[in-house]
């Protein structure tokens, strides 16, 4: 396992708080941008750019961005259903109670990636453990590549699976990369968690619903 050097992963690094002049700019376009946008995803590079209204509205079109860029969708489910025993889990074999996983176009495989103090760390997943998991949770056949991702939360006692924008689970890393102190975390980084989750069961739509 190696941490992810992927530009993809700027969203969970802590940035300086911009200058009162400066102004926050689309990245495709280099239009000004409101403080709340969406993103897209830029497949080859593996990088996740901010968008404008007008570049999302575009990149919005059925076939738009010739493969090269996706507009990361706003679908949030909650799956109350979905299962994942503690053997399932252990086959994956990943070292924190933490992950997402999203198929990348790119490379032509699942991702396994779990946030950390570092940023985001890759793990190369068996295929087999994913083909186990698809099928028991034919949920996961949906997941849109590279754009969507399967976040698990098993932390402590949660039992929590959510399919969520890619740009959320970034986000997460940049929680626990941002609060993070010492070898355990502390008490801020879980609390910080905690509040992420809650959000997200707030605004998560229970799958079937």
């Amino acid at each position: 396992m190696s941490v992810a050097s992927s530009r993809l992963h700027r969203l969970a690094a802590p940035r300086p708080e911009p200058a009162a002049e400066e102004v926050a700019r689309c990245e495709l376009c280099a239009e000004p941008i409101a403080p709340t946008h969406r993103h897209v995803v830029d497949v080859q590079a593996r990088s996740l750019l901010c968008a404008c209204r007008a570049c999302t509205l575009l990149l919005g079109r059925m076939g738009a961005g010739g493969g090269h860029y996706r507009l990361v969708p706003e679908r949030r489910l909650r799956l109350p259903a979905f299962k994942l025993d503690e053997a399932q889990w252990a086959a994956l074999r990943l070292p924190v109670d933490l992950a997402f996983f999203f198929r990348s176009s790119s490379v032509d495989r699942i991702a396994a990636v779990y946030p950390g103090a570092v940023g985001a760390t890759e793990s190369q997943l068996e295929l087999e453990s994913w083909q186990d998991l698809e099928a028991a949770n034919p949920i996961l056949a949906e997941l849109e590549d590279d754009v969507e991702a399967l976040l698990v939360n098993r932390a402590g006692a949660r039992r929590e699976h959510y399919l969520v924008p890619i740009d959320d689970c970034y986000a997460l890393t940049g929680v626990l990369r941002t609060h993070w102190r010492g070898l355990s975390g502390g008490t801020d980084v879980w609390r910080e968690i905690d509040a992420f989750f809650d959000s997200l069961r707030e605004r998560a739509l229970e799958e079937g619903i």
